[in-house]
């Protein structure tokens, strides 16, 4: 069972995906922040994070580029999942945060499903 460690910091949302992920057979770890993100993968070993941009604190692209630098961390798939969808925020989440994927919110879940089983396939 694969690892998901969900990063945001809307507590509705939160209960919404872990529920979802949870029902397709994920194991699911959250943090309501940059820094608790952080913080997690050091103890924590998820197969893949879904990080939100807009955070209070580190936001979501320097919580990524952070992880992306890391030697440790670098290999572990990051899905940015995001209001932010304008061409110039989808452009800052793969040239500066080197994210693997950017999921624009809202959602429909046969995207997101999708999107983690190809990266987690990897």
């Amino acid at each position: 069972m694969a690892r998901i460690l969900f990063v945001d910091d809307e507590p509705d949302l939160i209960f919404l995906v872990t529920k979802m992920l949870k029902n397709d057979g994920y194991n699911v770890t959250t943090a309501s922040s940059g820094e608790e993100c952080l913080k997690m993968l050091k103890k924590e070993k998820p197969d893949l994070i879904l990080l939100d941009v807009m955070m209070k604190g580190i936001d979501g692209w320097e919580v990524c580029k952070k992880i992306k630098e890391d030697k440790q961390t670098k290999n572990i798939p990051v899905v940015m999942l995001t209001v932010r969808t304008s061409d110039d925020s989808k452009r800052k989440s793969f040239d500066y945060a080197h994210c693997d994927a950017h999921i624009d919110k809202p959602f429909a879940r046969e995207e997101l499903i999708a999107t983690i089983k190809k990266l987690l396939e990897k």
